[in-house]
């Protein structure tokens, strides 16, 4: 009996805040998926898919916080701020999402750049030879 109570699922939780905080919650809910979206293990074929899926998300919370509106009620600012905290650790791992992303981008086009002067080693040398320049006037 006992476990039964510390095995509450996070839906069950939310389904308890709904009561409350109806105005925010579809705000509080898109920050957890897109939080949840980047603790995944993100690679080189999924990172695609999981852009997509967090633009989706930021445009969806975008517009339920467009939705909010003042005057809040206390429950609803407590939520804000834990919101503040969440948000701040989904910027920073959108930021090194971000910085992978530019490194591997890099990445490409040095090793394109290398594949070329392997096929064309003598595309940049600039050579003087056959040139003839008249010195007369």
């Amino acid at each position: 009996m006992e476990t039964s109570y510390s095995k509450k699922s996070s839906a069950a939780i939310c389904q308890r805040r709904t009561g409350i905080m109806n105005r925010a919650e579809p705000v509080y809910e898109l920050t957890m998926q897109m939080k949840q979206l980047l603790n995944q293990e993100i690679t080189g074929k999924t990172r695609e898919s999981i852009i997509e899926q967090l633009t989706a998300l930021i445009t969806q919370r975008g517009i339920a916080m467009k939705a909010l509106n003042p005057p809040y009620t206390e429950a609803e600012k407590q939520l804000g701020k834990e919101l503040m905290q969440v948000n701040e650790e989904i910027q920073s791992k959108m930021q090194m999402l971000f910085l992978d992303l530019k490194k591997e981008m890099k990445q490409v086009k040095m090793q394109k750049k290398s594949n070329q002067s392997y096929t064309n080693p003598y595309k940049n040398v600039q050579t003087m030879d056959g040139m003839f320049m008249d010195s007369k006037k």
